[in-house]
């Protein structure tokens, strides 16, 4: 089966919380633009599948009371932004230009069945209003979770189920709607019984009812569309905090419910019984990254034990249910191929208040189908001291599953470094594998021992796997052929290489599903020859940018025939999945059939069959564009060089109808996020093709194309540490030196106006936007900055790659941290926060400090707080005034300039540089122009100033 994760515009958050799905990964999730990861239920593949980008099924009604479309974009609306009441609370949308194409109706999400003869459309709504982001959740153990609903809170959701039979020739059969539930409610959890019978969905209707808010598990005949809930008894709910439910057979699904006879979640009491204590007297060292949401005392734990306790139930088609184990905080249900045995995780106190639930002690245990407890694989204790280096991991058994080519058999690892990757040990990872119910003192066999850390495991059958080993710090990765039957065949190397060297990718092995439900490496038999073959799947990147390819590749000899290609010229076509994998054993190349994606820089993407031998072509669908008024914008993939020699990249965007020679210079938005290369050549390969279709995202940088804009997205911002040198001890110094590169470049292609070029970047890419301004103000005259952290010393045990602590590397944290530099940022700073962000290391704070720090200098600057949103912004309200402060930001002091007009700036112009080298929440503003008042009560210590945070 297969997954589609949702992966918008690099520069672009994502509208909402990516929708929550079990383990079986048929789901393919439609949306501009996807990128294709195929998982199975055994192991994950360390190295990337292959990706394709899924748009437009049909259009739906948009809910929100979108406006209609603008016909073209050749002029932009004139807004005043002069009004003095831009620092009141209320919402603002931004021009229609903008908002049309965010509000444009969103497209289903697509599921193809484990036999390849159905699709699944998956209707969604438009964003989601700021009332839903506003419910209530508890904070708990590194996670959220609704209370009303006992699932993870702001979880989206489908609104409908459309079923479409796949004909002979390629179309589609009429559309069977799903129907039987109630009118309004809230679809998750979408999965295909393994036989591609039924449908297993859960609902919930009213939010503010405390019962018909809770999930509750559906079935739908596929044949017929006709649903009804599994369970007679209304009261069974769903919880979906950790795991939800899986098929255990065609029949049967194992399903986590909230025991009935749960009672009232425990209250707070008013008068606590003692003082908040931690210690470490036995003077361990425990290093942790700045986690968010933790637990803090006794009430947190037994809350968190009333939400995440589950009683297991096997519940069948004809209606009987069978509770089975007792209540626990159960994370995950792996049934085994042959659907005799349930592997089951679970975790236990005693919990921890600096580490999320994810290090909390864990327990693996094997069950029978029928719930009967077999034996348990390992009981792993509190793990709050595992290294920051990365690469380091947890001590015991870890990554266990079922092997895919097996009825059932186990594998896992156990790292022989104690965890910690600063320990020089060889092997550093052994993989052993077991049947579930071993002979009495049979003893694990050893699959293979790894110097690297482990990456994964692709099963194919007892002469067959592949093995995926990666080690950080070289950016080292390797793929081991190994024969899991014969003990006497020595595993080999079968790639070695840097993970970084994307020119030298060979590709991902094709999947292929089996009768079982599993994954495992497609065998391809060639009628001219006895050989067998593998399908090498890969991205294909070249200094012309990315060409995927299909190679028949022989495991034995290494020699390779390229068997397809994509276009190279005007479109970027992906190969999505295997589509001819029904019948069990090795498949025939002369009956190869896959689906296949293709797109262009202004066509959005399709979808075909290609079948072999004539690789005959059937196109599947014809979707619209969904942003007819930029159909005709501008792309090209532009490469310049650093000063130090560096090779550098960027995608380089225009308005439609947009030429240079007479329209002249434009504003231009910069917008990027750096990387940690270990060389120079690598950082220079070039990513992306320039044939690929422009998905732009609710908070895309590319929606200012529909206000003229020119925009340089993702130029390459490498920070290199060659060798045994650390890439952030110099990383201002490149931080600058690939700014002043990307600006030179679009200045001289005389398509960006010098003194009108801003630049913008989400989490990282804000902090490196306050450096920039920072430290090279003569290149922008603005600045955006959407959820970053400024102060390096508030994530002291390490922050992004950097895995040194503070004290390890203290003028690295400091030179780093544009807060320090404070009274150095001198251009225009808008800054905006989720008011409940959860992201490790980027508290609200982080925004709050660095703009009474601006302020504090005199700075012109903009603080924009948004209620009830995390790291990425969800609620339309709130998208939509993220869009309209920067829409005003950039007129005000990118279009007008009217910062830098008739400013005499010590460091000189740009271009001499150049040339030289409503609901009841609020969103809160807060702005200072430059020269204001310093001053402050004596009074207002910096804990008065704190702004205290609504509760979720």
């Amino acid at each position: 089966m297969m997954r589609l994760h949702k992966l918008y515009h690099r520069l672009t958050l994502l509208p909402f919380s990516p929708l929550s799905f079990p383990s079986n990964p048929s789901l393919l999730p439609l949306a501009p633009p996807l990128r294709l990861t195929l998982r199975r239920r055994t192991s994950p593949n360390f190295a990337s599948m292959a990706s394709s980008r899924f748009r437009n099924l049909a259009p739906l009604a948009a809910e929100d009371g979108a406006g209609s479309v603008t016909s073209s974009a050749t002029a932009a609306t004139s807004v005043d932004y002069d009004d003095e009441s831009t620092t009141g609370g209320r919402y603002r949308v931004p021009p229609p230009e903008i908002r049309d194409i965010v509000d444009a109706p969103p497209v289903p999400a697509l599921s193809f069945s484990p036999l390849r003869d159905k699709i699944l459309f998956l209707k969604r709504r438009a964003l989601p209003p700021l009332a839903e982001i506003a419910r209530p959740e508890e904070k708990l153990a590194g996670i959220r979770i609704d209370g009303k609903c006992n699932t993870r809170s702001r979880m989206a959701f489908y609104t409908g189920i459309a079923i479409h039979q796949i004909l002979a020739d390629g179309t589609l059969g009429p559309e069977i709607e799903v129907h039987g539930f109630p009118d309004g409610a809230k679809i998750n959890f979408v999965s295909w019984s393994p036989d591609g019978w039924h449908l297993s969905f859960s609902i919930r209707v009213n939010e503010e009812d405390s019962d018909s808010s809770k999930l509750t598990v559906w079935i739908a005949d596929v044949k017929t569309g006709k649903a009804r809930p599994l369970f007679q008894s209304p009261n069974v709910h769903l919880n979906a905090v950790f795991d939800n439910y899986v098929w255990v057979n065609n029949s049967t699904l194992l399903v986590c419910t909230i025991p009935s006879s749960r009672g009232a979640p425990p209250k707070k009491p008013l008068v606590p019984g003692g003082p908040k204590i931690q210690a470490n007297e036995e003077k361990n060292i425990i290093q942790v990254r700045t986690f968010q949401d933790l637990l803090k005392d006794e009430y947190d734990e037994d809350l968190f034990d009333y939400y995440a306790t589950s009683q297991l139930v096997l519940a069948s088609l004809d209606g009987t249910k069978k509770e089975i184990g007792p209540p626990a905080l159960y994370t995950s249900m792996d049934p085994s191929p042959d659907h005799k045995y349930i592997l089951i995780s679970s975790i236990h106190r005693p919990y921890s208040f600096i580490v999320p639930c994810g290090r909390f002690p864990k327990k693996v245990q094997l069950w029978s189908a029928d719930g009967k407890l077999i034996r348990e694989l390992c009981d792993l204790p509190l793990a709050e001291n595992i290294p920051i280096a990365f690469n380091s991991v947890r001590k015991g058994m870890r990554s266990i599953n079922w092997r895919a080519d097996k009825p059932s058999t186990l594998y896992w690892v156990e790292t022989q470094d104690g965890g910690d990757a600063k320990v020089e040990i060889s092997p550093r990872d052994i993989i052993y594998t077991q049947p579930a119910e071993p002979l009495e003192g049979e003893q694990p066999t050893i699959l293979h021992k790894l110097d690297l850390r482990y990456g994964g495991v692709s099963w194919c059958d007892d002469s067959l796997a592949l093995v995926y080993e990666s080690w950080y710090k070289t950016r080292k990765i390797r793929t081991w052929v190994v024969s899991p039957g014969s003990e006497d065949v020595a595993p080999r190397v079968l790639f070695d290489r840097s993970s970084e060297d994307v020119y030298s990718d060979p590709g991902s092995p094709m999947m292929r599903r089996t009768q079982a439900g599993t994954y495992i490496i497609a065998r391809i038999k060639k009628e001219s020859d006895e050989g067998r073959y593998i399908i090498l799947n890969g991205v294909g990147a070249t200094e012309k940018g990315n060409i995927p390819f299909l190679d028949l590749f022989d495991i034995n000899t290494g020699i390779k025939e390229r068997i397809w290609e994509s276009d190279k010229e005007k479109y970027y076509e992906t190969v999505v999945a295997l589509m001819s994998d029904q019948v069990e054993g090795d498949l025939h190349l002369d009956k190869l059939k896959i689906l296949t994606s293709k797109e262009s820089k202004t066509e959005n993407t399709q979808y075909y069959f290609v079948s072999w031998p004539d690789k005959n072509i059937v196109q599947i669908t014809n979707f619209p564009h969904p942003y007819p008024q930029l159909a005709s914008l501008q792309k090209e993939m532009i490469r310049y060089q650093r000063k130090d020699g560096v090779q550098l990249t960027a995608t380089l965007y225009l308005p439609p109808d947009y030429n240079p020679s007479t329209d002249g210079p434009l504003p231009c938005l910069v917008w990027s996020y750096p990387g940690e290369f270990k060389s120079k050549d690598a950082a220079g390969q070039v990513r992306g093709s320039p044939n690929e279709f422009a998905g732009i995202g609710s908070t895309s940088a590319l929606l200012w194309l529909a206000r003229r804009f020119a925009i340089l997205s993702g130029p390459t911002i490498p920070i290199i540490g060659e060798g045994d040198e650390e890439a952030n001890d110099r990383y201002v110094e490149q931080l600058v030196a690939s700014a002043e590169a990307a600006v030179e470049e679009v200045i001289r292609r005389g398509v960006a106006d010098p003194m009108k070029i801003a630049v913008g970047g989400h989490s990282y890419g804000a902090f490196m936007t306050a450096n920039l301004l920072a430290h090279a103000p003569h290149l922008f005259c603005c600045g955006i900055a959407r959820s970053g952290a400024y102060n390096r010393t508030l994530t002291p045990f390490g922050f992004q790659n950097e895995d040194r602590t503070l004290w390890e590397a203290t003028n690295t944290y400091v030179e780093m941290s544009p807060f320090m530099s404070a009274n150095k940022i001198k251009k225009p700073i808008l800054l905006i926060h989720g008011e409940e962000d959860n992201n490790s290391g980027t508290l609200t704070m982080q925004s709050d400090r660095f703009f009474n720090a601006l302020k504090g200098h005199g700075a012109l600057c903009r603080l924009v707080i948004l209620p009830h949103e995390s790291h990425g912004y969800t609620a339309r309200e709130s998208i939509m005034h993220v869009l309209w402060e920067t829409d005003r930001w950039l007129h005000k002091y990118c279009v007008s300039n009217s910062f830098c007009a008739g400013e005499d700036h010590a460091t000189g112009t740009v271009k001499e540089h150049v040339s030289k080298g409503t609901t009841n929440a609020e969103s809160k503003v807060v702005a200072t122009s430059g020269g204001g008042n310093k001053e402050a009560s004596d009074l207002e210590s910096e804990e008065f100033h704190s702004r205290p945070r609504s509760s979720l």
